[in-house]
């Protein structure tokens, strides 16, 4: 009895704690490189469109290399998936990693708004790489009672990422270097430059980790399943296959789930890189007639941070309910949560004293279901599958999510044309409307909570 009553994590050696750790911090570098751009992203395209740019030019092009950067994201999320499976969870991580990094330092000398958003693309190929691999590796190393517990907490600390990056917009956004690259064009390192290039510390810091991570023996078995059918010369059975998205799709329950993880994904995207990281942008309409440009940035950054802060506060408590009452409640009363918050804040926003419990709120709600992605994608699939489901569900979404920064573009220039008092803001709200196909969904979801995973 003791000892299915201790807390979850007594049962963690110091192996287990070294792989969440790695795992984290590859997470977590994503989430801060996602949190550069979200920050940096009006201020890098007002000067690459120009002076006579508007905004709502700015907030549409904005769009256009957001869904960019999802379309990438989803592109390296599902061939990194596949990799994951055959190449191992640990490299996969490391190359993914060095990806993103790289494409990141490179977005700082963008010189138009196509190369600034061609630099996006290329960071999401590696950006979305590393989820799926860092889960699996997660999920396969911890003990049963304490995988759920362990992967919450994994994308809880994703947060911490998130508040990196808002530290360093605070830090580095209002500032402006006199000198630049003449050669390019560039007559001045602005902040939003510098903040890019700050997005290359990662890749220095994850090449002296990942040699210390050993693959998983589930893993391993697996892998050995597979070369041993090679070379006996026979066909490979589906059952020793690794990373078959021909399995995945062909095999009547795998196909169910990864159905119902892409629809679970795809409303969590949406609501959030169509609505969620858009606060700055909210955060500057609110201020604009108040406050100067720096000011504005400063108060974004520390508001993010903010955000970020109720984000890690919403993916614990989503991992608290989901070992009380199940996966279908919790992504159930995240939906809902989500869509009233989001109303209520886009809706409501018009004074500086709103911006320090609101947008926190923001972060609470829209990305709580988060963390629900982290514990349930990887139960919904066998060790073979495992990275290549996950990063199939996650990526999929994005594709189809990538449509959300582009139509709330789309829909602000078109709300502004009619005439519509604040057409932003409406246009946030109509997006946000995409949480009442999560609730839609839940009646379809495989129940996991106390089950093991499939093999």
């Amino acid at each position: 009895m003791m000892e299915t009553t201790k807390p979850w994590y007594r049962e963690l050696n110091g192996y287990h704690w070294w792989i969440l750790i790695v795992a984290t911090m590859g997470w977590a570098f994503d989430t801060m490189d996602q949190r550069l751009f979200v920050l940096a992203r009006s201020r890098a395209l007002e000067e690459l469109l120009g002076s006579t740019a508007t905004p709502e030019d700015v907030k549409y092009y904005g769009g256009i290399a957001t869904a960019l950067l999802l379309i990438g994201w989803a592109t390296g999320g599902l061939i990194f998936g596949v990799l994951g499976d055959r190449w191992g969870r640990a490299k996969t991580m490391f190359l993914s990693i060095f990806v993103y990094s790289l494409f990141t330092g490179l977005s700082a000398i963008s010189v138009s708004w196509w190369d600034f958003a061609l630099y996006r693309f290329l960071t999401g190929l590696g950006v979305g790489g590393e989820f799926a691999a860092g889960v699996a590796l997660v999920a396969e190393v911890m003990p049963d009672r304490a995988r759920p517990h362990a992967l919450g907490l994994l994308q809880a600390m994703s947060a911490v990422g998130n508040i990196i990056g808002s530290l360093i917009g605070l830090v580095l956004l209002p500032v402006t270097l006199g000198f630049g690259l003449k050669a390019l064009g560039i007559e001045a390192f602005a902040g939003w430059r510098l903040m890019f290039v700050a997005g290359v510390i990662p890749a220095f810091i994850f090449v002296c980790l990942i040699r210390f991570v050993r693959e998983p023996d589930t893993w391993i078995a697996a892998k050995k399943a597979a070369k041993k059918a090679a070379r006996e010369g026979t066909e490979v059975e589906e059952a020793h296959k690794l990373g078959s998205i021909s399995e995945l799709l062909g095999d009547r329950r795998w196909r169910y789930n990864t159905i119902i993880g892409i629809s679970l994904a795809l409303v969590g995207a949406i609501g959030l890189w169509g609505v969620g990281f858009w606060t700055p942008e909210l955060i500057r309409d609110t201020l604009q007639e108040d406050l100067s440009r720096e000011a504005q940035d400063r108060i974004a950054s520390i508001a993010t941070a903010l955000q970020d802060v109720g984000a890690f506060l919403g993916i614990l408590t989503f991992t608290w309910l989901t070992a009380r009452i199940g996966r279908r409640w919790a992504f159930g009363f995240s939906f809902l949560l989500a869509l009233v918050v989001t109303v209520m804040v886009f809706g409501g926003m018009t004074d500086q004293s709103q911006i320090y419990w609101m947008i926190p709120l923001v972060g609470f709600a829209t990305l709580s279901m988060f963390g629900g992605y982290a514990i349930y994608f990887p139960e919904l699939f066998p060790t073979r599958l495992r990275s290549t489901g996950v990063g199939f569900c996650y990526n999929v979404a994005r594709y189809l999510a990538a449509a959300g920064p582009f139509l709330l573009g789309s829909l602000a220039r078109f709300y502004d044309g009619m005439n519509i008092a604040s057409p932003f803001r409406w246009a946030a709200i109509t997006v946000a409307m995409v949480y009442v196909l999560g609730v839609v969904v839940l009646p379809l979801m495989p129940e996991t909570k106390g089950r093991p995973l499939p093999e």
